[in-house]
């Protein structure tokens, strides 16, 4: 009995197993270097980021490209540093659901439904819910590995909500088909 009492305690402080944040450290570090990558791609070619967004029916292609750019940068640092992690693993979420809506959107849903970034999404939402663990900023500049639940929950129905509103704002298609679209 005290081991699962110590088992389902173990992360209400920054002093967690190093085990287990030895884990999350490379989990963070994996899903911040995808997200870093994929933004210092965008950021170094920007134009070639707006034609993708334009040819794949964005409106404002421009702006969504300086906001996906600045998201998955920004959100692969902060996870990699495990600084404000729940915050960059929220923005990472939004993004990579609006970026698997993109891959899902040219054909049935279930033709590609586990990719890059639906890979990332769950990342991240792992992310979320455990915290960076004790290897980061979160963890030694905030005495926190894992944040509050209602910060997290809260988090995580905002990047659902983010990426609904990006999408429906700036696409304006339903990305989910059950068989492929009419071209």
């Amino acid at each position: 009995m005290a081991t699962t009492d110590a088992i389902s305690t173990r992360y209400a402080s920054a002093t967690t197993d190093s085990v287990s944040s030895f884990g999350l450290l490379v989990l963070r570090i994996a899903t911040g270097a995808t997200m870093l990558q994929a933004g210092l791609i965008k950021a170094l070619d920007i134009s070639a980021a707006v034609s993708f967004m334009d040819s794949n029916g964005f409106k404002m292609s421009k702006f969504a490209a300086i906001l996906v750019t600045a998201t998955e940068t920004a959100g692969g640092i902060l996870l990699m540093l495990g600084l404000l992690t729940p915050v960059a693993a929220c923005a990472v979420i939004a993004a990579m659901i609006d970026a698997w809506a993109v891959n899902v959107s040219a054909g049935a849903f279930w033709s590609q439904p586990f990719n890059v970034p639906f890979l990332v999404a769950f990342a991240a939402t792992a992310l979320l819910f455990t915290g960076a663990g004790a290897y980061s900023v979160d963890a030694k500049a905030f005495g926190r590995a894992r944040w509050p639940w209602v910060i997290t929950v809260g988090l995580f129905v905002v990047a659902i909500a983010a990426a609904v509103a990006t999408w429906v704002l700036l696409n304006g298609t339903n990305p989910i088909h059950f068989s492929s679209p009419a071209a």
